[in-house]
């Protein structure tokens, strides 16, 4: 193989020194470059290593996820009282923090509330997310959030949500509410895809339920309002 920087060949690099490379842009510009078959050969190998190995790190916490959720589930269906999800409480706390902060500099991203002396309670808190989920969905036709049960259950809110911080990912305009399988797998592959969020709730699930479980949704909305969250895409005001 030829030498040279790394971005533009495989260079002198090992297999085993390819295989280390995390960045997935830069083995695709590496293989652009490749001028030989040999070089090109061993870095779509390590590229297809590497897209196996994030493969599998995002089954794994999907598992995870999934798993949380269905011991949430359970566990409320058994009377144990409003079991929590992982990270649940953090995000309650940001939620409750920003929603119900009257002094939220102009660019935050979230509705406001007038600020209470005590710490919200979970009920509250449950409905300044509701808010929350109707004021990013407003403009969009088709979308009328009263609830996290029969509000969700063709798709099209979640497509609207998703769409107001990715409106670059799909056309909106073309959605069909009488394909909600379609919207579904949209709205969460997207999710996952641009904000990290896992899909912890299944289209074909949701399809054969009258109107889908408001705690699965309830906990799914958590997840990705913590993702955007981290991904600096909706601004929290921090505690003094």
């Amino acid at each position: 193989m030829a030498t040279g920087n790394p971005s533009d060949s495989s260079g002198s690099l090992t297999k085993e020194e390819l295989a280390a490379i995390e960045d997935e842009d830069v083995l695709n510009k590496m293989l652009d470059n490749a001028k030989n078959f040999e070089d090109r050969s061993i870095i779509r190998a390590a590229l297809r290593d590497l897209l196996r190995r994030k493969i599998d790190k995002r089954k794994e916490e999907r598992g995870e996820r999934q798993a949380d959720l269905k011991q949430q589930n359970k566990a409320a269906a058994s009377g144990g009282g409003r079991p929590t999800f992982n990270q649940q409480r953090s995000t309650k706390q940001e939620i409750a923090l920003t929603l119900s902060n009257k002094t939220t500099s102009p660019s935050a991203d979230l509705p406001q509330k007038s600020p209470t002396a005590a710490a919200p309670n979970a009920k509250n808190v449950k409905q300044m997310l509701l808010d929350w989920c109707r004021a990013k969905t407003e403009p969009y036709e088709g979308v009328d959030i009263q609830n996290f049960s029969s509000s969700w259950k063709d798709g099209i809110a979640f497509c609207a949500l998703v769409h107001r911080f990715f409106p670059d990912a799909f056309e909106y305009s073309i959605l069909n509410p009488n394909k909600p399988r379609d919207n579904f797998q949209l709205a969460f592959s997207t999710a996952e895809r641009l904000a990290g969020c896992p899909s912890l709730l299944d289209p074909d699930d949701l399809v054969r339920m009258h109107e889908p479980d408001w705690k699965c949704v309830y906990t799914y909305i958590q997840e990705f309002y913590r993702c955007l969250v981290e991904k600096g895409l909706v601004k929290t005001k921090k505690r003094p």
